[in-house]
């Protein structure tokens, strides 16, 4: 009997019950704001915006968000924190040990996000909750001693002149594992330290057969090229044979659903998928119920949330954030809005524009699903395509051509007239007519919404679809040094960004 797995699986259990009398949402996030702004209150930010102040008034989130002012990353970045690298007190007490470095899926040269303690325990206090949620699964206590496989981007960071450590959050929170988990931690510092990936991917595969891995965490296209190279380089039929343990697997980054045909054909048997929301400014979802993948906002792990509708509201037909938008606390949210996800943080980030969209889907539970990004948001000719209807026509368009389609990229390209047209690239990893593809897809994107098939008949005349291995992506990607990891595949890319994607493919415009 696996002892210590039921010892583990009884308290998770038992905290499981006494955490599931939760209090009203806008207490709790009323609560993590004041605790913000109290513990802020003598940073140069918390003067200047009068933290003090704020939290003496009656109404102290609705005078947060008359004073402050929206930032998004390069007011935040030019004003406040550049100035966070070089001296303390800036926007949070003390000097960030880390800087997390985004993934730059824009092309932009990588943003850099404060990483304070108190944010990496936030981190810690969310991935928690999440295994708090495992006592609503059916699993057998002797799963709870098995390993877990984290495959991060490198844990190998970079010393900046300033004095901090800088490497993707994915790599920073490796680096700060809790020592009670580090006998469960696979694949280990010295391999998650390993810079180039396809050399980290083979000297997890040469350990694989070591390992008793119950559960997989990471991006969904890395993780299937990782068990592809295990399964192939032990000659199996599926990753169950060397892991007949493997239970569990939590995704995030992107979208799963593309990945989910093409992940299970390397498996023996099914697993229990789980969704988060993990990026470089914090932890703010996760999965915590069977029979979904929609995720529980994180509420009471010392994060503010505010929501600014994602349509004429609070942004323009481009994308654009308005002067003065709509700002919406977490009582006013509704059921299936897109909003634009604002978020004050213990790491100095206040009323930030992260650019993600997302929508409820079930209030009840707090639950959230990510829509797309608000820049990958394709309207140039108001045919009003988010990445979660994309994601879903792509989805269907594999089903009706019956291959794995992992990867996709779309941009709104002129030609030679002046016109708009939508060029797609799609990664499709068997044959494929790419003109019954063209029509499909197309076919289901005006059934999807109803501003792309208006479009279709007026401004957006033509539509255009190339197919390639999913590999020119991940190796457009190594071009540009962006391979594993955290690294994704811009969904929507501009017109210069895919002409090059195009031509590194070989492809004429």
């Amino acid at each position: 009997m696996a002892i210590l797995g039921s010892i583990v699986k009884s308290a998770i259990g038992l905290k499981h019950t006494l955490a599931a009398d939760q209090k009203d949402p806008r207490k709790l996030q009323a609560e993590q704001l004041q605790a913000l702004l109290s513990k802020a209150s003598s940073t140069s930010f918390g003067l200047y915006y009068q933290f003090g102040e704020l939290l003496r008034a009656a109404d102290p989130v609705g005078a947060f968000q008359a004073s402050v002012p929206i930032f998004e990353y390069g007011d935040m970045n030019r004003r406040w924190w550049k100035q966070q690298q070089e001296a303390p007190d800036i926007t949070w007490p003390g000097k960030p040990e880390y800087f997390a470095l985004s993934s730059g899926t824009t092309g932009r040269e990588s943003k850099r996000i404060p990483v304070t303690r108190e944010m990496l325990e936030s981190i810690r206090s969310v991935g928690l909750s999440q295994a708090e949620s495992l006592a609503r699964y059916d699993l057998p206590p002797g799963l709870f001693e098995k390993d877990i496989l984290m495959l991060s981007s490198s844990a190998r960071l970079q010393r900046h002149p300033n004095g901090h450590l800088e490497g993707e959050i994915s790599g920073i929170s490796a680096n700060n594992i809790p020592g009670w988990f580090s006998g469960f931690y696979k694949p280990g510092l010295d391999i998650a330290r390993i810079e180039d990936w396809d050399e980290r991917v083979a000297a997890i595969a040469r350990q694989a057969p070591g390992w008793d891995v119950g559960a997989i965490a990471g991006i969904p296209s890395w993780v299937q090229m990782m068990l592809k190279t295990i399964v192939e380089y032990h000659g199996l039929d599926n990753i169950h044979q060397l892991w007949p343990s493997l239970s569990i697997y939590v995704s995030g980054g992107i979208a799963f659903e593309p990945y989910r045909q093409s992940l299970e054909k390397l498996l023996g048997r099914p697993l229990i998928y789980m969704d988060t929301y993990l990026a470089s400014e914090g932890f703010f979802a996760y999965n915590a119920r069977p029979g979904t993948l929609a995720m529980k906002l994180a509420l009471e792990h010392g994060i503010f949330y505010e929501f600014i509708p994602f349509d004429e509201r609070g942004f323009s037909p481009q994308g654009d954030l308005l002067p003065d938008p709509e700002v919406l606390a977490i009582n006013d949210v509704k059921e299936g809005q897109d909003y634009a996800l604002l978020v004050s943080t213990p790491a100095g980030t206040w009323r930030y524009m992260i650019g993600d969209t997302i929508k409820f889907t079930n209030l009840d539970e707090m639950e959230i699903v990510i829509t797309g990004r608000t820049r990958y948001f394709l309207n140039v000719v108001g045919s009003q395509l988010s990445e979660e209807k994309m994601n879903a026509a792509i989805k269907q368009l594999s089903k009706y051509l019956d291959t794995d389609i992992n990867e996709f990229a779309v941009a709104a390209m002129k030609d030679d007239n002046g016109d708009f047209y939508h060029q797609w690239v799609i990664g499709a990893d068997g044959e494929a007519d790419e003109t019954a593809a063209l029509e499909y897809l197309d076919a289901t994107l005006r059934d999807l919404n109803k501003n792309y098939g208006v479009a279709r008949r007026k401004a957006l005349r033509e539509v255009k679809l190339r197919t390639l291995p999913s590999g020119v992506f991940y190796r457009w990607l190594e071009s540009n040094k962006k391979k594993g990891g955290q690294m994704k595949v811009p969904k929507v890319m501009s017109e210069e960004k895919m002409r090059g994607f195009l031509g590194f493919a070989g492809l004429k415009v």
